[in-house]
């Protein structure tokens, strides 16, 4: 592989012009020797941010690093963000802004006419905003926890909006230091004054009454993905939903990377799936135990689990293999990887670590193929007192009904969350607040991963004595196997196929998968591992496109999808499935009155009924692998 001989010379705040004539800032970071520039032109790999292209940890992490391997790195501000010119659109603006990025620098005399694309999260949805625009110089990509169809399983998600997204809003308006936007002092003053909890505390927002306002672009897309929850043409830009334009995409060497706890394990296996089956590309996939972000990469834990020192990946050496084969033409042996490397969680010792984590463990494995061909549906039913067994219920009639009050949500305790988050305040010493990496302003509201689904002080919404396990909440229904008698691996999509009622036009219906360790002297009371998760909004039960209130009292089948997983539930552990109808502030709440989605002036509670008998068999189908 490449190795670290050149020193770094940074052209910087290069204007780069696009169709509509706004000019884009971009930091070229060119190989040199002895202070002079390497003459002969060279690969380059684009990355495309909004979180800015300065920022000290990024530049040292992806710039520097890639440049003294002998690449060029083109680090570009997105529209409207910090030194790039333009109005900041969010995600809609990506596409057309990319492929001029990319066609602009291969025109350029120090680029050899191949360019590869980089980046995690906004700046992986950047990549494949570009991709569907197919631009002839785009020549592979590593696309680390990107989006596949924004409404069914990133901006939304069963209709449900993922509050991550509009808290994203919020304190990115704030730590955004672009001049258009920040032209007046008190901007900035008012936006930075903002505590997304109290924002979340009080939903939904109106328009014109948050200090979002005062940038207007933003406030526009935040009152979009509030209100806007059926599928309508905001949904199907290019831009926002690849999933429509897959067979557009560039032909390219693709790598899609994400995690069990990522915010786009679903949408990267979306990808993955769809991708190879359409392309010659190469594709390939790489599902890691992290969570969110590409530091998570470099540890051995997720939340309040460890998985072992196996889980630590080197994305850099990794990414350096896969760029020096397709556009160095080195032979590092990615030819003859194989397409899938998935790490399986679970089968750990149970024990408490010295830094307080449970030891879940897990190991890495390689596979042909994805979904695995060899894996088995396997059924098991909710019955009646709480049982879940592969037997179907024989009961004529059997249910189990609950009251859920919007006022009194069940909080978010981890799970797949990133970017639910406030900002603290800027320190008094700094004048400069462009200069503050990301980390030092921006605080988790939902810490991510795998947790005791159990209340604790730093979780959102729990209340004191913040011991309560969600199972023993009044509108929480649990379903348990008995201990198993064998390991049990699940590996792949999950369904829940409830048939449901309840007395309110609209509700929602959540369901979430967990690992249940048995007493320990670690832990005597249990661990309730989360393992997946997911949502439905009722009026979107039958379509996406046109909402159907429900009749009181009315019985519908439903599917909730979970976020696939690789998990061991071990021998001696059960497996358990919680189903309730809120998640908050992983999901927005509903407010039960089937009012316009994000309008709504009042809430009321719901009855809401889970049927588990022969003629409404209840169930959750698990992939297991033998």
């Amino acid at each position: 592989m490449s190795l670290p001989q050149y020193d770094v010379v940074v052209m910087e705040d290069l204007m780069l012009p696009v169709r509509d004539g706004a000019r884009l800032a971009t930091d070229v970071y060119r190989p040199a020797r002895n202070g002079r520039l390497v003459e002969e032109p060279l690969p380059i790999i684009l990355e495309r941010t909004p979180y800015n292209k300065r920022a000290l940890d990024r530049v040292e992490r992806n710039a520097r690093f890639f440049t003294k391997r002998g690449y060029i790195f083109a680090f570009q501000d997105c529209r409207g963000c910090f030194r790039s010119e333009g109005a900041m659109d969010f995600l809609w603006q990506e596409g057309p802004d990319g492929y001029d990025t990319v066609e602009w620098l291969a025109r350029q005399p120090f680029c050899n006419g191949k360019i590869g694309t980089t980046g995690t999260s906004y700046a992986a949805w950047t990549q494949n905003a570009l991709a569907v625009q197919r631009p002839p110089h785009l020549t592979c990509m590593w696309v680390n926890e990107g989006a596949s169809n924004g409404y069914t399983s990133t901006l939304r998600q069963g209709g449900a909006l993922e509050l991550r997204f509009l808290t994203w809003l919020y304190w990115h308006a704030a730590i955004n230091t672009n001049e258009g936007l920040k032209g007046d002092p008190a901007v900035a003053q008012a936006l930075n004054s903002v505590d997304t909890r109290d924002l979340l505390r009080t939903l939904p927002i109106r328009p014109g009454q948050t200090p979002l306002a005062l940038t207007p672009s933003y406030e526009r897309r935040a009152l979009d993905i509030l209100t806007q929850g059926d599928y309508s043409d905001l949904w199907k830009d290019p831009s926002v939903n690849f999933q429509i334009y897959w067979d557009q995409w560039a032909d390219v060497p693709m790598l899609f990377s994400s995690a069990w706890y990522d915010s786009y394990t679903r949408a990267t296996l979306e990808n993955y799936v769809a991708l190879s089956q359409r392309k010659k590309g190469p594709v390939r996939l790489i599902m890691g135990p992290w969570t969110h972000g590409d530091a998570t990469m470099g540890v051995s834990y997720a939340g309040g689990i460890d998985l072992g020192q196996a889980a630590v990946f080197s994305y850099n050496e990794e990414r350096l293999r896969w760029f020096d084969r397709w556009l160095k033409d080195l032979d590092t042996g990615v030819d003859r990887d194989p397409p899938v490397r998935i790490f399986v969680m679970g089968k750990g010792s149970g024990l408490k670590n010295r830094v307080g984590r449970l030891e879940h463990g897990g190991r890495w494995r390689t596979e042909q193929a994805w979904p695995l061909a060899r894996a088995k549906a396997v059924t098991y039913y909710l019955h009646a007192g709480g049982a879940l067994r592969m037997r179907p219920p024989r009961e004529r009639a059997s249910s189990t009904t609950y009251r859920f009050d919007p006022a009194d949500p069940a909080p978010t305790i981890g799970g797949n969350v990133s970017s639910l988050a406030t900002l603290r305040p800027i320190p008094p010493y700094i004048t400069d607040p462009s200069l503050l990496p990301q980390a030092a302003r921006v605080e988790q509201i939902v810490a991510a991963g795998g947790w005791d689904q159990r209340e604790r002080s730093d979780v959102f919404g729990a209340k004191p004595p913040y011991t309560m396990p969600l199972s023993a909440r009044h509108d929480v229904l649990v379903f348990q196997t008995a201990p198993l008698p064998r390991d049990t691996e699940v590996t792949g999509p999950i369904e829940v196929k409830l048939w449901v009622s309840s007395d309110a036009p609209d509700t929602d219906f959540t369901a979430k998968l967990i690992d249940v360790y048995p007493a320990s002297e670690d832990y005597p009371q249990g661990f309730a591992l989360n393992i997946t998760d997911g949502i439905l909004r009722m009026r979107y039960r039958n379509s996406w496109e046109k909402p159907e209130l429900m009749k009181p009292g009315e019985v519908f089948p439903i599917t909730i999808t979970l976020y696939p997983t690789s998990n061991v539930f071990a021998r001696g552990h059960c497996i358990r499935l919680d189903v309730s109808s809120s998640n908050f502030p992983r999901f927005d709440v509903n407010p039960n009155t089937g009012e316009p989605l994000g309008k709504h002036r009042s809430t009321r509670v719901a009855l809401n009924t889970v049927y588990h008998s022969a003629r409404c068999p209840s169930q959750v189908v698990l992939p297991v692998v033998a």
